[in-house]
């Protein structure tokens, strides 16, 4: 249809339109999409058999719809990719507040206008990406707010009466006819507001002041919440959530592929970062375990959730970090070091919620806590096993290395040293190069100082070898080596 030649109600009749609900309009174009196998909801990863299937059967079902999960759980992005399912334009009367259809209006200047013109009446068009409402839910929204109410200066600039429905002005819901609107963390809006909902949810009807307005509105609700919120804040009324036609929960990702994948699509990086600092991939996969271990930590308050945004900061973090180090030496070109992942530490610090035991140990603490356990988690899948309990004289994998350091009086690493000191110095641990020799042969000539980085740290948190922060760097020693050496 070439809408740019349809300006009149009667050219619209003529080229054969036919109006639809928005609710059958995402229905329509949700079928053909299945049909065709595209995917639905592009860009949103991890819920594929999980969330997805359910948003689909409820826009199937033409139901109003709650997304309960907790924070960074893709609840908004969900809601606005629903947007991707509408038509790519609607014909509505043009002047109309609330996006009047030219064959069903329901505003009093629509009917006007069109009994006044008849086939003449003017004609605009709205595309789809102005048929988003989005309203963050906060105890100071009111009925008029998100309704209307009776406007004193328009009735005084025309000349009207309070008992004349033209004094009304229209709310954010009448005005967002026929598209999506979005209420962000329902259980924060309070209930007399809650209750406003109740006739727009179940009738279309909506009751401004004292007037009688049936106004069938044609609108698809979708609403997101926190289950944590419902004790914290507020809650959502029981009738309300009795109207609202499926109940979505959402969740974090269950993979560290679809950890990484959300990270790498969402990351905001300028490409000089990206051409400046080559990213092992042992590196990714740590910084998503990072998130993991911290929904599963004992100092963190699980029940506040851990969001995504967490990995996609730390990541844009720890590539700022390897890039200033770069800046700082001149190189023009870096590697990503495990000693970078001390940057990441602010990004994680203001996005968890600790716990009384985790106020204790204060949140820098914690956060060190965290990256430490992610590499305890990984270390097993690269070399082996590091067992509690050891026969006396038994060698182990790692008997040269805990060797080394013995010997040796430990060694400093230093967060600005350039990387041809960084490699020497790693180089300079001679039982690193064979060990990894033997349990990662395949591994890429690039990745091999982040590994031997790796292994060292990996002792540290199963209580092999030791590590103190001071102020420019790390110092690694033998756990008794220096005390027997003072002796």
């Amino acid at each position: 249809m070439e809408i740019e030649n349809i300006k009149t109600l009667g050219e619209l009749r003529k080229s054969g339109y036919e109006t639809k609900g928005i609710k059958d309009e995402l229905r329509h174009n949700l079928r053909e999409k299945i049909k065709s196998g595209l995917p639905t909801f592009e860009g949103i990863h991890g819920f594929e058999n999980t969330v997805i299937p359910e948003l689909e059967r409820a826009i199937l079902s033409r139901h109003n719809i709650n997304l309960l999960g907790l924070r960074g759980q893709a609840k908004t992005r969900l809601a606005r990719k629903m947007v991707e399912l509408l038509d790519e334009y609607i014909p509505f009367v043009t002047g109309s507040e609330i996006n009047d259809d030219p064959f069903q209006p329901l505003s009093r200047f629509a009917k006007d206008i069109i009994t006044d013109k008849g086939d003449d009446t003017p004609i605009s068009w709205l595309h789809r990406s102005d048929r988003f409402f989005e309203k963050l839910a906060t105890p100071d929204v009111t009925v008029a707010d998100l309704i209307g109410d009776v406007d004193p200066i328009k009735a005084a600039n025309l000349k009207l009466s309070y008992a004349d429905d033209r004094v009304i002005h229209f709310g954010m819901i009448p005005r967002a006819n026929r598209c999506i609107f979005v209420i962000n963390e329902l259980p924060d809006l309070q209930a007399r507001i809650q209750v406003a909902l109740f006739n727009i949810l179940q009738e279309g009807d909506i009751q401004i002041r004292g007037f009688k307005l049936r106004m069938p509105l044609d609108m698809q609700f979708v609403f997101t919440a926190n289950p944590e919120d419902y004790t914290n804040r507020g809650s959502i009324v029981t009738p309300l959530k009795d109207r609202i036609g499926s109940q979505i929960l959402t969740h974090y990702p269950e993979t560290i592929k679809n950890a990484r994948t959300i990270t790498t699509q969402e990351a905001k990086l300028d490409s000089n970062q990206v051409d400046l600092v080559h990213i092992p991939s042992l590196a990714k996969d740590l910084l998503e375990q990072i998130s993991f271990e911290a929904r599963e930590s004992e100092f963190i308050d699980n029940k506040s959730g851990v969001s995504a945004r967490l990995s996609i900061t730390a990541y844009e973090n720890l590539l700022s970090t390897a890039e200033r180090r770069a800046l700082r030496l001149g190189s023009e070109h870096t590697t990503l070091r495990l000693s970078d992942f001390m940057g990441i530490i602010p990004s994680i610090t203001g996005k968890v919620e600790l716990v009384y035991e985790g106020e204790q140990e204060g949140a820098a603490v914690v956060a060190q806590h965290l990256i430490g356990d992610a590499i305890r988690t990984f270390f097993p899948a690269y070399f082996p096993k590091i067992e509690k309990l050891e026969k006396q004289d038994q060698k182990t994998a790692y008997s040269d290395l805990l060797d080394w350091f013995f010997t040796e009086s430990g060694f400093e690493l230093l967060d600005d040293c350039t990387d041809a000191d960084y490699k020497s110095i790693l180089d300079s641990i001679t039982p690193l190069d064979k060990l990894i020799k033997k349990y990662q042969p395949d591994l890429p000539k690039e990745d091999t100082y982040f590994m031997k980085e790796f292994v060292l740290w990996g002792l540290v948190e199963y209580k092999k070898l030791s590590k103190d922060r001071f102020s420019e760097g790390y110092q690694f020693k033998d756990t008794f080596g220096s005390y027997i050496s003072r002796l």
